[in-house]
């Protein structure tokens, strides 16, 4: 699951090549949720995301909001 749609992609990617796969806009500014749990940035290019995993990728903005990617 991405961002709430389930999604095929075609191998097991870091989260960085998952970011690059889908083309996120911004992706220095994006936060990532991986199965409910925030994911260090620099962390982007040793965590694996699996078959089965929810990922979720966000931006927050000034006053407190977020936004989903």
């Amino acid at each position: 699951m991405v961002n709430g749609a389930e999604k095929e992609i075609p191998q097991s990617l870091t989260i960085a090549e998952l970011l690059e796969y889908f083309q996120v806009e911004m992706p220095n500014y994006v936060s990532v949720v991986l199965n409910g749990e925030f994911v260090k940035r620099e962390e982007f290019n040793n965590v694996k995301v699996s078959e089965g995993d929810e990922i979720e990728w966000m931006y927050f903005m000034g006053g407190g909001g977020y936004a989903f990617a």
